[in-house]
């Protein structure tokens, strides 16, 4: 299996954290020496591990912020 290398360029927020201390973020990832992309995902404590997750792209963001502007809540 592949080893996977990321590198976060800009921790922008922590949405929750639970009991065993795992937290849900948003942050600015280079995935395998990539274009940076936008990723949310659980993270273990100190990073050690991570959740399933997902990535967008600047356009992605864009348009998932236009979305979430118009959802009454």
């Amino acid at each position: 299996m592949k080893e996977i290398s990321y590198e976060i360029i800009r921790e922008i927020a922590i949405f929750s954290e639970n009991k065993s201390g795992w937290t849900k973020e948003l942050n600015l990832i280079r995935w395998n020496g990539k274009e940076p992309k936008y990723d949310l995902r659980d993270w273990a404590p100190n990073r050690e591990k991570m959740g399933k997750g997902i990535t967008l792209t600047e356009d992605e963001i864009r348009s998932l912020k236009e979305v979430l502007n118009i959802i009454e809540l």
